[in-house]
């Protein structure tokens, strides 16, 4: 018997740290079960640990849509406007295609927060996913239109940092 793949908007957002870590670990666990995964980065360009780690899996597409820089949120640059617009131009062709089961749109939320893609155009794509096709959607900052869309929603909360301790970013940890 075939399994009947549900076809959920699932978000992860918050303050805390783990929102890319869950959505990573939905991406193995829908690979371990067969599953087609795109998964594109938006405002990422640095040698993510899980980049490195899953970039020759079967059954699954990395794409990074963004640079190794922090994205000024009150003025972007052109490039980082750029690069989160074809990104999301990919992951629409990807929702659309058929061809995969679960699209994870990593940091999608900061990118509409920021205003870098269009939150109508958002919403516009998971009117239009096929019934079949899940995605999760993480970042701080989802909207409130986003949450009531959702299926599940998973806010991370801060509780504690290692940063305030004075710890420096780490790869491995951090990235």
């Amino acid at each position: 018997m075939a399994l009947k793949k549900p076809g959920l908007i699932m978000v992860f957002t918050g303050d805390g740290k783990g929102k890319t870590t869950a959505a990573t670990g939905q991406a193995l666990r829908a690979l371990g079960h067969g599953y087609s995964v795109y998964m594109i980065h938006f405002m990422k360009g640095r040698e993510y640990g899980e980049f490195i780690a899953m970039a020759n899996m079967p059954n699954l597409t990395l794409v990074r849509a963004g640079r190794d820089n922090f994205v000024n949120r009150d003025h972007p640059e052109q490039i980082d406007i750029e690069l989160a617009l074809e990104g999301f131009a990919k992951a629409r062709a990807a929702v659309l295609s058929g061809k995969y089961d679960l699209v994870v749109l990593d940091e999608i939320n900061v990118a509409v927060d920021y205003g870098l893609i269009a939150e109508a155009d958002l919403l516009q794509l998971l009117q239009q996913k096929p019934p079949e096709v899940t995605i999760i959607l993480t970042g701080r900052g989802a909207s409130t239109e986003l949450v009531k869309r959702a299926d599940m929603v998973s806010e991370i909360l801060a509780v504690k940092h290692h940063y305030s301790q004075g710890v420096e970013c780490c790869p491995g940890i951090e990235y």
